[in-house]
């Protein structure tokens, strides 16, 4: 029995060295460059990244991964493994228009983990040498371009012996606070996870023969949980093969992710719902008309509120090019659980529950809660009343929390955050739970997520979904940009609590910003009863958001109450 995806890795490596484990589209098209990696290449390369680790005496430290997208993260990451250092993957300062960010995130990450080593490719390492002596944070610690490291020091590498409850990795999350919190991830976590996503998403025998081994294909930053427990890892876990590009590639043209679907008709590939709605913008017929959608069997919708239109008109608008219905997969998962929490059933339709039916809160604009599965094999998924912290029952909101063998050990190096986020007890169940901090609402074993615990809108004694504030705003006008608004309250004063909107539109519609304004107030007034103090449009890029893509409300109404949010127009306060 496999202890660590170390002994898969081998095994593979053994069993079909030959067999591509990934493949790399370098400009993000199929008909461009392309770099693949055999498992047998992948085993000597990781190896001869564990093998220098190992000369240096560096078992148990942290290893930061800074890398452009490309296959040699892949190689770091499990050279890491490979050698029982703990990876801690970040992102890369890259550009003039990310460098601050990248660079202020990647010092905190440094000082937080305590890495003694950066693994990265050329140009980045050479980019840190230049810029050491601005950043102290670099002070003694090891630096190395892991492509110049030679397939020869592969002979030196000596088998770890890697404890269960070892720490494999350092996930850090991007919440809205200034100090990220690296969650750690365990060899039996990450073991346990791969195995949730297997079951939950059909990967078996059978379907991998069918596909021909080709199960994945991912833009999603590798950086990140879902792009990295999912089509990265799982892809190690089962000896399978996945086609992978960059995430600006995809964002610059989103059909390219749909042409590699159709490419290589994978089983597999999926993203946040901004995604599906990006793709829907750029359907034209022509594009249509050139896609083979048939194999899709799991398309995973996660990381952000899952919205029923955007699965309706996916399935509507892509059904000519043989998208099916039953493909669509909303699913939920956190770091704090390694990734993968519920997900759907294979070729079963996601469940919609109306307003009707009992959803609580579900607006006009999307009327119906999405259903994101049931929990995976030893997974125990529960809603609790968040102060009194009891069971809640079936169909009332509470706050999600949940147990098994996914759920990660704690916080790095913090005590106090993970005996209140990680030691949750609850009676009539053995064990302890994860407290998710998202509110959500079981029925017939379905999991609904309907928010988030920190962001409710309570205003006049009523509760309201921020994201339901929001897709109410974006469907309002087409130059809004999906999954770029935010809502908020402030406090008004002798008015109480008040609504505020933030949205995102297109750089060419500023012109339209009176209009729009209007169209957000009237739309949100209508559907959700509410009188919004104030809408703010702004650039492209101005919502701070976290790396898996959702919405820092709590940093963007910091960001309005302190004023430094460049409006495009100044429209008048409500």
């Amino acid at each position: 029995m496999a202890r660590s995806l170390v002994d898969l890795l081998t095994a593979h490596a053994s069993n079909h060295p030959d067999r591509t484990a990934y493949r790399h589209l370098v400009t993000g098209d199929c008909d461009g460059e392309i770099r693949e990696l055999t498992y047998g290449r992948l085993a000597t390369r990781s190896r001869a990244v564990a093998a220098w680790l190992q000369e240096r005496g560096l078992a148990g430290a942290r290893a930061m991964l800074l890398y452009p997208p490309g296959l040699d993260f892949i190689c770091g990451y499990l050279g890491c493994l490979s050698a029982g250092v703990v990876a801690v993957p970040g992102v890369p300062p890259q550009g003039r228009a990310q460098n601050h960010r990248a660079l202020t995130r990647m010092r905190r990450l440094l000082a937080d983990s305590d890495a003694k080593v950066v693994l990265g490719g050329r140009e980045v390492i050479a980019a840190l040498d230049g810029m050491a002596e601005h950043l102290p944070e670099l002070d003694g610690i090891a630096r190395v371009a892991t492509e110049d490291i030679p397939d020869a020091a592969a002979t030196g590498w000596r088998e770890p012996e890697l404890a269960p409850d070892a720490p494999a990795f350092l996930q850090y999350t991007s919440g809205s606070t200034a100090a990220p919190r690296g969650v750690v991830v365990t060899h039996q976590n990450l073991l346990d996870n791969e195995r949730v996503i297997t079951e939950r998403m059909g990967h078996t025998p059978e379907a991998i023969a069918a596909h021909g081994n080709e199960m994945f294909v991912s833009w999603l930053p590798v950086y990140h949980d879902m792009g990295l427990i999912g089509p990265v890892l799982n892809t190690v876990h089962l000896g399978v093969t996945a086609t992978l590009f960059s995430p600006l590639h995809f964002l610059q043209q989103p059909a390219r992710w749909l042409k590699a679907v159709s490419r290589y008709r994978p089983h597999t590939s999926g993203g946040p719902n901004f995604a599906y709605e990006l793709c829907l913008r750029h359907a034209t017929p022509d594009l249509l008309d050139g896609l083979d959608l048939g194999s899709w069997k799991v398309a995973f919708n996660g990381a952000e509120p899952v919205r029923a239109a955007t699965l309706r008109r996916f399935a509507d608008t892509f059904a000519p090019a043989g998208f099916r219905r039953e493909a669509l997969y909303p699913c939920y998962g956190l770091a704090e659980a390694t990734l993968m929490v519920t997900g759907g059933s294979v070729d079963s339709p996601p469940t919609l529950l109306a307003a009707a039916d009992g959803a609580p809160n579900a607006g006009e604009a999307d009327a119906a809660a999405v259903g994101c599965g049931r929990p995976g094999p030893g997974v125990t998924v529960a809603i609790a009343h968040p102060e009194r912290q009891e069971e809640l029952p079936e169909g009332e909101v509470g706050e999600i929390w949940v147990g098994g063998a996914s759920v990660a050990k704690g916080y790095w190096r913090n005590a106090l955050a993970t005996r209140e986020t990680f030691r949750a007890r609850l009676p009539g169940y053995e064990g302890r739970f994860l407290r998710t901090g998202d509110l959500g609402f079981l029925r017939d074993g379905e999991l609904y997520v309907t928010g988030r615990l920190k962001d409710l809108i309570v205003i006049d004694g009523r509760n309201h979904y921020p994201q339901d504030l929001e897709l109410t705003a974006e469907l309002s006008h087409p130059a809004l940009r999906p999954g770029c608004t935010a809502a908020f309250s402030v406090d008004a004063g002798a008015d109480g609590e008040q609504p505020v909107v933030v949205a995102e539109i297109a750089p060419d519609t500023a012109g339209e910003a009176e209009k729009i304004t209007d169209m957000i107030r009237g739309t949100v007034g209508e559907s959700h009863g509410l009188s919004v103090r104030d809408v703010v449009l702004v650039q492209p890029g101005t919502i701070p958001k976290t790396s898996s893509g959702k919405i820092q409300r709590g940093a963007t109404r910091t960001a309005y109450l302190d004023g430094s949010l460049a409006r495009v127009s100044e429209p008048a306060v409500g």
